[in-house]
């Protein structure tokens, strides 16, 4: 009987792409990918290990699926991702159901895996974290087909007090101009139209393999890709934003004119605890530079409320900052006192409820920030890629270039003939809060 195997993913896009090489090499392994939990004989729990929610998230995923032991074809229960590359050990002692385990640096090896749990022998593959695939490695993506996620560099060196991503994925390492572009154009070959370059620091891309920064270079080349209509940017670390990646946002129309840029906080005692670079007025000077250069610019960032040592005077200035610069996407995310991690120790950690209670007020305050953001679209034409239709409503929904999938807001499009994956031109005539709405026929 042919092995069926069902990948659950948690977590990031990161973890997303990860899935997709592990699909892509079982696939050529001769195995099945279901998507039916009840029929697979093999299932892949691909954990996120970031903070204690998504470690409680994981846990749980696992227990739930090991019940398919008992009630259908399951046979090997087998976990990869973060959560194995930091528990390896507990996982395998406190939590029996588990017949199999691969870290973040040897996933490239799950048939072997496989194979092995499925004789029964608990295989354990958890080295040191420093795999980082390239474009010869088979991939099935699992997004919709005209969009996808290009991974361009794995680890992060910037050892911020509150993360532990260096811990689970290592030391920054980029992947080669050669390599990237190799995989787009694969990518574009099947369709794929919008690409999203993602790393846990996309800014700092080069600066090992090349001894530059080499991410404007990058984009530059990704937009030629005959098919490619849009690239877009995550993660762009604030203190290596250079005016070089200003210009090349700026000038190249395939570009996404949007940056997703993680600050994190606005006050400098915060920010110094964090270890993060640079300061108050340096984010307020970059901010100004990129809306000044690109005053069309479409802004994302994250916050942390509840870092230990924030006042609540530091948490009204926050409120106040975010108020003043107005970012046109933002999340916020309570602080979660991850082990192992500098920030754990600090003193002054801040009640969970107070952390609840900030987050909340911040989160309002956005709410009316980002109603404010929309209402400058009324009125323009924007190009949407449409990404599926409400019958009921007659509506075709999509995205425009300020907004990338899954996270941001949408537009609901009527009086328009389209197909999904095709971007259509659209005159917006109303906002409601992080949405748009408008009409096709021009």
């Amino acid at each position: 009987m042919s092995e069926k195997v069902n990948l659950v993913t948690l977590g990031c896009e990161k973890n997303l792409v990860d899935s997709e090489i592990m699909s892509g090499l079982i696939h050529e392994r001769g195995y099945s990918i279901t998507d039916d939990k009840s029929d697979a004989t093999v299932i892949i729990v691909n954990t996120c290990g970031f903070i204690d929610a998504a470690k409680e998230e994981s846990v749980n995923t696992i227990l739930d699926l090991a019940d398919l032991k008992n009630t259908a074809n399951l046979k090997a229960l087998i976990v990869s991702g973060c959560l194995t590359q930091r528990y390896k050990e507990q996982l395998m002692v406190e939590m029996p159901e588990i017949d199999g385990i691969v870290g973040t640096g040897d996933f490239d090896n799950i048939n072997q895996i496989i194979d092995e749990a499925l004789k029964g022998k608990k295989p354990a593959l958890v080295g040191n974290p420093i795999f980082n695939y390239e474009s010869a490695l088979p991939r099935k993506v699992t997004t919709p087909r005209y969009t996808a996620y290009v991974k361009i560099a794995e680890g992060c060196d910037n050892a911020c007090t509150f993360c532990s991503i260096p811990i689970m994925r290592g030391k920054f390492r980029s992947r080669s101009i050669e390599s990237i572009l190799t995989e787009v154009k694969q990518l574009a070959q099947q369709g794929v139209k919008e690409i999203s370059l993602i790393a846990q620091d996309s800014t700092n891309y080069g600066t090992d393999l090349y001894d530059q920064f080499k991410l404007p270079e990058l984009l530059n080349k990704v937009s030629e890709v005959q098919g490619i209509q849009w690239v877009r940017l995550h993660y762009a670390y604030p203190g290596f934003f250079t005016d070089e990646l200003i210009e090349a946002i700026a000038n190249n129309p395939k570009i996404c004119k949007y940056i997703d840029m993680p600050l994190q906080h606005s006050e400098d005692q915060i920010l110094k605890r964090m270890r993060r670079p640079g300061r108050q007025t340096d984010t307020r000077a970059l901010i100004n530079k990129i809306r000044k250069r690109i005053p069309e610019i479409s802004l994302r960032t994250s916050i942390i409320v509840g870092f230990p040592g924030e006042t609540e005077e530091d948490f009204e200035k926050l409120c106040d900052f975010v108020k003043e610069i107005k970012f046109d996407r933002l999340g916020v995310f309570t602080y979660s006192q991850e082990e192992d991690t500098p920030a754990s120790r600090l003193p002054d950690q801040v009640p969970d409820d107070v952390k609840e209670r900030r987050s909340n007020i911040l989160m309002e305050i956005q709410r009316v920030v980002a109603k404010e953001q929309n209402n400058k679209h009324i009125g323009k034409v924007l190009d949407v890629l449409i990404e599926r239709y409400d019958g009921r409503n007659d509506v075709f929904i999509g995205r425009s270039q300020y907004d990338a999938p899954e996270i941001d807001g949408e537009v609901f499009v009527s009086n328009i003939k389209a197909n999904i994956g095709e971007l259509h031109p659209v005159r917006i005539t109303h906002s409601i809060e992080y949405d748009l709405t408008g009409e096709g026929n021009l």
